[in-house]
């Protein structure tokens, strides 16, 4: 998650995607200024009275809140500003709208109450989406867990690795998947040889990690140890999920990570044949425990971080998403009721590269895991911001 390639389960991996190739829209007027609150289904997130999975959710965004706050005022952020185009969102302005909107949810006692300040208070602004009329596809990603080994074993054979030290000063293009894993993912033959950090037992599972960016990782003695991005090569992401549905192995409609698993696990030869058509290569480091963290080098939170692509979207910035969010059923399964969410934009995904692409942080570990992997819903995005 995370400071990382983010390429988020349903595009990245080709997964849960029901329609054709999604157009790219020109990069120009990203957002609208909108009225969300004349659409009479579009609430304003009931479920901060709620919680999931026994968490207080309420807290949960306020600690999201502060994370974003925390980013504003960094000199990174100040760049970020300075340099974005949609002139009426200023790091200033929403440094304000953050601090106001946290008063308001500390202070509200209902949805209705909250609902009310917000209508009279702010103004949104939609993304314009994937068709000019703001229809958005919402995918999800997590932290998975994954067994692994600080020493290279028969059984522990698929490297993760840190980033060289001369790095920066590679050429461009940078060496293929090939060249710096092999063919078969162990690095035996890699020109960073040398660099490894710890080692995983699976390689899809190695593969991954590279995808969500981060790790917990549970250790042979125990011990736990956390990874995350620290770089990656200069290649663009190429779906291996889309590679499997062009060459016949599922339809696009309803293929999800499971299912793509499945596939894998029944044709382990299908990883050598696929996993190094994607050139991009993540570099990790040791978090050390820390939680995950997004592009913003603050830490995301789940159901409440979203990634978007930040050459459009303001980073740090408070939204509401609404759209479909799957939970657990119960039953082993999942369902997805359409909801309304206050979310902070705080992490961003190289395979996000439009206005109408969303990912949205489901947490750490298989549940997790599960609700990202069918997440591929479309719907609305709005930035809030205090009226001038």
């Amino acid at each position: 998650m995370m400071k990382k390639i983010l390429a988020g389960l349903a595009l990245g991996l080709g997964v849960a995607i029901a329609s054709p190739q999604l157009p790219v829209l020109a990069r120009s007027a990203p957002l609208v200024w909108s009225n969300p609150t004349q659409d009479a289904s579009i609430g304003f997130d009931e479920q901060l009275w709620q919680s999931f999975a026994g968490q207080g959710d309420k807290q949960a965004l306020i600690q999201s809140i502060d994370n974003s706050l925390r980013y504003i005022r960094t000199p990174s952020a100040a760049e970020a500003y300075r340099n974005y185009h949609v002139r009426w969102i200023t790091r200033d302005r929403v440094e304000r709208s953050l601090r106001r909107f946290r008063q308001l949810v500390i202070q509200s006692q209902s949805p209705a109450e909250l609902q009310a300040a917000v209508k009279r208070e702010f103004v949104f602004y939609k993304s314009v989406g994937l068709d000019n009329k703001g229809s958005v596809l919402f995918t999800g990603y997590y932290e998975p867990i994954y067994a692994a080994s600080l020493q290279r074993t028969e059984e522990y054979r698929y490297p993760l690795y840190r980033r060289p030290a001369n790095f920066e000063q590679w050429r461009s293009p940078h060496p293929t998947r090939v060249q710096l894993e092999g063919q078969d993912g162990q690095g035996l033959n890699s020109v960073v040889r040398g660099t490894e950090l710890v080692w995983l037992r699976d390689r899809l599972e190695a593969y991954l990690v590279q995808i969500q960016g981060s790790a917990k990782l549970r250790l042979t003695d125990g011990r736990y140890m956390s990874v995350g991005f620290h770089g990656g090569t200069d290649y663009d992401y190429t779906s291996v999920g889309k590679l499997m549905i062009r060459d016949g192995l599922h339809p696009r409609d309803g293929f999800t990570m499971p299912k793509m698993i499945n596939i894998f696990r029944q044709r382990p030869d299908l990883l050598s044949k696929y996993l190094p058509q994607n050139n991009r290569f993540i570099f990790f480091r040791n978090t050390g425990g820390g939680p995950p963290t997004g592009s913003l080098s603050v830490p995301v939170t789940a159901d409440r971080s979203i990634a978007t692509d930040k050459t459009l979207m303001p980073p740090g910035a408070l939204a509401l998403i609404h759209t479909q969010i799957p939970y657990p059923d119960g039953r082993g399964g999942t369902h997805a009721p359409t909801v309304s969410r206050y979310v902070l934009d705080q992490d961003k995904g190289s395979a996000i590269n439009t206005a109408g692409r969303v990912d949205v942080f489901m947490g750490t570990g298989d549940v997790a895991g599960q609700r990202a992997g069918v997440m591929g819903y479309r719907g609305q995005l709005y930035y809030l911001m205090l009226r001038e």
